[in-house]
């Protein structure tokens, strides 16, 4: 039988390993599908990356609304249960980490109620539909003292957490200006069907949420915004309806965004968002410049950051280096291959995993380098600014 041990989670007996014993920790996970499959990969392969693990996760329950798909969805990734009611998880004791893959518009209610239940959490972003509902689940949170994670995965990016160290070190000096794109093409089709990400009751906001990675990397690696500037366009206001494509919905959500942004440390920034984008596929893109040097990003070929340093590089070779992110001594690759040998945009998960499960186990911190409720709170915040600020033509003030 399962039973509660001393650190608050859910054990299912211990293994070996690096003379220590692992216990298994609970997790049960509302969403099947893109996200459930990525985060359920990282469970799996977390233990044997990062050995010898905190825990090693045991894939507890799984909920969603259509019953076949989430019972193939825990035949699939190997979960013991599955049920059609998140509440069922909240209840469930063998369940200690409640990861929450849903869309947009049950984020808030499931979370605060795994809270209550004292459950560290995990909750894709964005983490709610607008500030309000993130101010709840932020409040819940940290009423009940559980860990929490807002899944902000590119911060765990081997060069993205190299762009930060450089910049925590003062390599790039004062930050003048950050700019980042989030580009991709799937919705250029005016008959692309209506989905929850084009429903504004369920999600919030359009592409301003999806891409609400280069909102929190604004923040993350240039510093707290004080005002913004904002336009937004909904390029097809109709789409057909998925079971009937002679009737359609309206779109009531941006298509895309594009933001200017006063930092409070004199730094000014760039952010573009768009869904209509013909060629680009997943195309995340930033740029920083600042006294000493600058660094740019792409996160189509995620394991290079670039960096000039103007006073470092002799002047016949002075320009951007391509630095190859796999050394050992890199963040995160002592855990991996042998230099070179590139992981991907999957494993970004077993990072999260990784987090999240050291936290629960070793009431380790999450903050500053993985994104917890008060990033995607603040997150949500600036969201917020934006879209008033496309609605009224003005500079709005950030106030968290």
């Amino acid at each position: 039988m399962a039973k509660a041990d001393d650190v608050g989670f859910v054990t299912m007996g211990k293994t070996s390993g690096a003379d220590r014993e692992i216990p298994y920790i609970g997790i049960g996970m509302l969403g099947y599908a893109f996200m459930g499959k990525a985060h359920s990969n990282g469970y799996k392969k977390m233990p044997y990356i990062f050995w010898p693990p905190p825990a090693i996760p045991r894939l507890v329950s799984i909920a969603g609304r259509n019953e076949e798909a989430v019972k193939e969805a825990a035949r699939r990734y190997g979960f013991e249960k599955y049920t059609t009611r998140w509440e069922d998880i909240i209840k469930d004791k063998e369940v200690a980490v409640f990861d929450n893959n849903g869309p947009n518009n049950v984020h808030a209610e499931p979370c605060i109620a795994a809270a209550e239940a004292g459950k560290h959490i995990i909750c894709e972003k964005p983490l709610a539909r607008n500030a309000e509902e993130a101010k709840k689940m932020l409040d819940a949170v940290k009423k009940y003292k559980v860990k929490h994670m807002c899944a902000f995965n590119y911060r765990l990016v081997p060069a993205i957490r190299l762009a930060r160290k450089l910049i925590d070190e003062g390599k790039i000096g004062g930050i003048f200006h950050f700019r980042a794109q989030y580009l991709q093409e799937w919705i250029v089709d005016p008959d692309f069907p209506y989905v929850w990400r084009l429903d504004k009751e369920v999600a919030g906001s359009g592409a301003l949420g999806d891409f609400s990675h280069i909102v929190d990397l604004a923040r993350y690696l240039c510093g707290e915004p004080g005002t913004v500037q904002a336009v937004t366009k909904t390029f097809v206001t109709e789409r057909p309806l998925p079971n009937d494509p002679s009737k359609k919905a309206k779109v009531e959500v941006d298509d895309a965004f594009v933001s200017i942004i006063e930092f409070k440390n004199g730094a000014i920034g760039f952010l573009e968002g768009s869904r209509f984008c013909p060629g680009r596929k997943n195309y995340e893109y930033f740029e920083i410049n600042g006294e000493k040097g600058s660094i740019f990003f792409n996160l189509e070929n995620m394991n290079f950051l670039h960096v000039y340093f103007k006073d470092e590089d002799p002047q016949d070779t002075r320009g951007f280096h391509a630095v190859d992110v796999t050394e050992a001594y890199h963040p995160y690759f002592d855990k991996w291959w042998p230099h070179g040998h590139i992981i991907g945009w999957e494993n970004t998960f077993v990072h999260e995993a990784f987090h999240i499960i050291d936290a629960a186990v070793n009431n380790t911190e999450l903050s500053p380098y993985v994104a917890t409720f008060e990033d995607g709170y603040r997150a949500a915040v600036i969201c917020d600014a934006i879209l008033e600020a496309a609605e009224t033509g003005k500079k709005v003030e950030i106030v968290y």
